[in-house]
């Protein structure tokens, strides 16, 4: 893959990640109750995300994760999604989301997996998709629930949030179950 197809829905467009991008995301992802369930340590400077920006594009080059900016209205940055340890050969990928906390329980991600999830089946041909959260991330894990992503297990104490040890939870969504589902996307 060359380069980063963009997708535009109703009131989101999803782009290529630019290294431009680095003030607008870092508004929000520097923002301790933005990262809560990613990451004890959020971005500390605007070169830290420059820097962040920089190897989630290298990792793009090297085929192991696809990153995209969601866009709002006027083109206002209000997340980041990437599809990331993105394996061709065993046709597998991981899902990893941040949203702007003024855009989050709005809708936003619901539109991002109507569009990405078949992509990632239907075009990038995957078998596998995974999302994994922090325990107590109550939003994601009922998006999940609700596109019918499985629950296959909690791995105990797995990250360190900077005060307590915390679990993870992974879901996952294989390609035959989505085949099932399929036509809901199409009416979305």
């Amino acid at each position: 893959m060359n380069h980063i197809p963009v997708f535009k829905m109703e009131k989101i467009k999803l782009r290529e990640l630019k290294t431009s991008d680095a003030p607008s995301l870092f508004q929000f992802m520097s923002r301790q109750d933005t990262m809560k369930y990613i990451t004890p340590c959020p971005v500390l400077s605007l070169e830290e995300m420059e820097a962040y920006i920089e190897e989630r594009l290298d990792g793009f080059h090297k085929q192991e994760e696809i990153p995209w900016v969601i866009e709002a209205e006027r083109g206002k940055c209000v997340g980041l999604f990437r599809f990331h340890k993105l394996n061709h050969w065993h046709r597998k990928a991981e899902m990893g989301a941040v949203i702007h906390p003024d855009y989050q329980k709005k809708g936003v991600m619901t539109q991002v997996l109507l569009t990405l999830l078949p992509y990632g089946f239907d075009s990038l041909n995957l078998n596998r998709i995974v999302g994994d959260m922090f325990a107590e991330n109550e939003g994601s894990r009922r998006l999940l629930n609700k596109f019918g992503f499985r629950e296959e297990g909690v791995l105990r104490e797995t990250d360190f949030d900077g005060e307590s040890f915390q679990d993870t939870v992974v879901f996952s969504m294989l390609k035959r179950e989505y085949e099932k589902i399929k036509q809901t996307f199409d009416q979305s």
